[in-house]
């Protein structure tokens, strides 16, 4: 892969919690750079810190130490109102649970996306049928989501996630609640996606999917080893 400045690097990170019991450091020096198309997968044991890194990722939380920039550009110096922003325009977000709305339909479940966005409504499902269409759901925009498999649901929260083209793509666990063929069709999904330009980062524990990325960093105890 031809080497690109990075959208997404993360230097030195550490992210810190109080606890009753002290201080509690979920992330310590972490660093990690995430070039445009590329696709990372993090794993390591529950409670090592990868969902604060995702978190921090995602551009949901700051750093307690370290620096955390976004297409050269440092977190730390914006405000609230800018970071999300930039979140609304430049992160989608994918986790374990779909979090639809069953009683809608597919093509609403990934246009309602766009209310955070200026888009009309028209344009919104445009954008939202284009994206079934990439997850291989075309067809399915008018069905209610409850009647979905659980493959269909995760790759429907997949289509929302990148309706609006996102630059950064972050999963959480995104095959933790499939099955081995539903998570197959989700991570070629996934695979896909880093193809037409879009950076992945992705958290898991599933061992079967690790080599889906083009590198795998383990998280152990808030630091970052590969």
């Amino acid at each position: 892969m031809t080497e690109r400045a990075p959208l997404l690097r993360l230097t030195e990170v550490g992210r810190s919690f109080a606890a009753p019991s002290g201080r509690v450091d979920a992330l310590r020096r972490a660093s990690l750079a995430l070039s445009p198309g590329e696709f990372v997968v993090v794993t390591g044991p529950s409670g090592s810190g990868k969902s604060t890194l995702l978190h921090l990722a995602a551009l949901l939380d700051r750093p307690t130490a370290g620096s955390v920039a976004f297409d050269g550009r440092e977190v730390s110096a914006l405000g609230d109102g800018a970071l999300r922003a930039l979140r609304a325009r430049s992160v989608g977000m994918v986790f374990q649970r779909h979090h639809l709305l069953p009683h809608r339909s597919v093509l609403e479940n990934v246009a309602f996306r766009f209310r955070y966005l200026d888009h009309g409504r028209a344009e919104a499902r445009r954008l939202a049928a284009e994206a079934l269409e990439t997850v291989g759901l075309g067809g399915l925009g008018e069905r209610p989501a409850r009647l979905l498999s659980g493959g269909e649901l995760q790759r429907v929260a997949v289509a929302r996630a990148i309706a609006f083209r996102p630059r950064l793509l972050v999963a959480d666990e995104p095959t933790g609640n499939l099955d081995a063929a539903a998570g197959s069709r989700v991570m070629a999904c996934l695979e896909e996606l880093h193809r037409t330009g879009i950076a992945v980062l992705m958290v898991t524990h599933d061992p079967s999917i690790l080599g889906g990325g083009h590198r795998t960093v383990v998280c152990r105890d808030g630091c970052l080893e590969g």
